[in-house]
């Protein structure tokens, strides 16, 4: 019970930067070491709700009672309160403030690939080509457009409410993959203006279609993570890394923050932008350190526990 408010404020972080297009809760989740147990619990629920679809309730109530729920449920309720408060808040800052902002979310998701990269088990030339390959064409691919807020690009004035659903399945495929975020894909759909402006003002329909659309998605794409994440480690994880190394291309401070894909030198401002970069940098490795050290003398002390019984 004691890892409860914890797992409630990783949570409400995983939310607060999948509101932020660019950031990616999958790669918060990877840096508070919950990935995992994030992908089981979403497979363990995905196979009950196809045991329900099938009808075999029985074994639908048998994988429903396999899932972690002390852990996930405080998890998604710190993810929904964040995605409620926060969405307001960084879209005035992203407006305010582009460029120190993206200053910020750079080093954050820079300080995650070094984490990342401590993942793997094997760092060799495969894993190495497909890191760089991946990374160099997400950088490609993000250039495609020259925005990536909803003031920026082209967002859908009037959308259907059907495509409320078919948003929310799709950007919650990436929100759980480290590198890739669940709000640019809502940019590029065109979808990330009304779904935030259906968040700030309370309008229940359009929130409801994409959470439904995100448990559907979740449902069908977590099996394929998982088989892969158990049958090919450390490919997936190198892909992993290079999208995160691609999505840089979003976050580059200069010239108009998150407001543009194009890359500049840095000029003016740059100090606050700079050191918002290195000290986001630095809490994601630090706080990664210091949660390795809290594992080790958990086990430790698990260890010492089981010895003296």
């Amino acid at each position: 019970m004691r890892e409860i408010p914890f797992t409630f404020l990783r949570g409400f972080v995983m939310g607060a930067a999948d509101v932020v297009p660019g950031v990616s809760g999958g790669t918060v989740a990877l840096v508070f070491a919950i990935y995992h147990r994030l992908i089981d619990a979403v497979r363990t629920g995905s196979t009950a709700l196809g045991r329900f679809l099938k009808f075999d309730i029985r074994g639908g109530i048998e994988a429903l009672r396999s899932v972690e729920w002390v852990f996930f449920l405080p998890l998604v309720a710190g993810i929904g309160v964040a995605v409620a408060i926060m969405a307001g808040i960084i879209e005035a800052a992203l407006t305010d403030y582009p460029v120190e902002m993206a200053g910020l979310f750079l080093g954050l998701v820079a300080g995650s690939v070094v984490v990342a990269w401590q993942l793997l088990e094997r760092r060799d030339a495969p894993r190495l080509v497909m890191l760089l390959g991946v990374g160099a064409v997400t950088w490609v691919v993000l250039g495609l457009r020259e925005g990536t807020s909803d003031e920026s690009v082209s967002q859908v004035a009037d959308p259907a409410t059907w495509t409320y659903f078919g948003a929310g399945a799709i950007a919650i495929c990436a929100m759980i993959l480290p590198g890739i975020s669940g709000s640019f894909i809502l940019v590029m759909l065109g979808m990330y203006g009304p779904i935030l402006a259906a968040v700030n003002d309370r309008n229940l329909v359009p929130v409801a279609l994409v959470a439904l659309g995100c448990v559907v998605g979740l449902a069908l794409f977590s099996q394929v993570l998982h088989w892969a994440l158990a049958e090919h480690y450390d490919s997936v994880m190198a892909a992993m890394i290079g999208l995160m190394l691609g999505s840089l291309r979003v976050l580059w401070p200069w010239p108009a923050g998150l407001d543009s894909t194009s890359i500049g030198a840095p000029s003016d401002p740059w100090v606050w932008p700079t050191a918002f970069a290195v000290g986001g940098a630095i809490l994601v490795v630090g706080f990664n350190e210091v949660a390795k050290f809290l594992e080790r003398r958990t086990s430790a002390d698990e260890a010492a526990e089981l010895k003296s019984t």
